[in-house]
């Protein structure tokens, strides 16, 4: 059944993914465990998914110069050599047994932090391209971001882009563009450590792939046509309603899970499908 619903399901995340800057993989990787997939393989798979959503969404902000290059050296680098010690964490958790419970609470501590730095944060912090970042702070959030990215089967988005938008204070469109762009290289990493020990349904993840690429693209378009601080509390919204999914997972409830993250999701990918349609309007009309 999943596979039949892969390309739109692919889609529908990666224009997510394209819009936040988060990779794909928070939302794929609890939807594949809800699903039943053991968790390297969700893991493996969403690593694979997240290569795609990143690097066709970080071209598309880097036509729109929404990228540090100088951050996204330092993220990616440090991000890197942190995926490699995640690896042996989550083989060796799944091994004994503890790797659903533990990746479902590390979900949780983390989803729940950052939805409410989202939307409890006032205002919004614009920072010029050439404005001086700190390496220090920039290289901590590389190295969480990458730790998570392998252990939870995400591009690290998801924690960089709230990190770099806390921490670093820069605006949600160059938080999201560079971390698009670092998402790419860490996960790639994170992905071959993987797939040499793991398995995985090849014509499931290429149908995901295919969805991603079209829609991350999509996606990153539309955060022209969004404010800041919309944006900020649209991502704060979308981490509540996978929380509650997360939760659901650990009480035994997947299908009430799904639902949950789909009561959410539709009526963004509808607003994403109306400010798309707006802005071809506007591009035609002025021609």
């Amino acid at each position: 059944m999943i596979v039949f619903l892969a390309i739109p399901l692919g889609l529908a995340i990666g224009a997510i993914s394209g819009f936040f800057g988060v990779g794909g993989g928070f939302l794929l990787t609890p939807i594949l465990l809800l699903l039943g997939y053991e968790p390297s393989t969700a893991i493996t798979i969403s690593l694979l998914y997240s290569m795609s959503t990143s690097v066709s969404g970080a071209l598309k902000h880097y036509q729109q110069n929404h990228i540090l290059w100088k951050t996204v050296l330092l993220l990616s680098i440090s991000g890197m050599l942190s995926t490699q010690i995640a690896k042996p964490l989550v083989l060796y958790l799944e091994s004994v047994g503890y790797d659903e419970l533990v990746i479902s609470l590390l979900y949780v501590g983390l989803l729940s932090y950052f939805a409410l730095s989202m939307l409890t944060e006032k205002t919004t912090h614009e920072k010029a391209q050439g404005y001086s970042i700190s390496p220090v702070r920039t290289i901590l959030i590389g190295l969480t971001g990458g730790f998570i990215s392998s252990v939870l089967g995400v591009g690290g988005g998801f924690v960089m882009v709230p990190l770099l938008i806390n921490v670093l204070y820069l605006s949600p469109r160059l938080a999201i563009g560079t971390s698009l762009a670092s998402i790419f290289i860490i996960v790639s990493t994170g992905f071959f450590s993987y797939i040499g020990s793991v398995t995985i349904p090849f014509s499931l993840a290429l149908l995901l792939v295919v969805g991603a690429l079209v829609g991350s693209r999509i996606g990153a378009s539309i955060t022209e046509l969004v404010s800041n601080d919309v944006i900020r509390k649209l991502l704060g919204t979308l981490y509540i309603f996978t929380l509650i999914s997360v939760i659901l997972e650990l009480f035994q409830l997947p299908v009430a899970g799904l639902i949950v993250l789909s009561i959410y999701i539709t009526p963004l990918i509808i607003y994403f499908i109306y400010q798309y349609r707006t802005k071809n309007k506007r591009l035609f009309s002025s021609e």
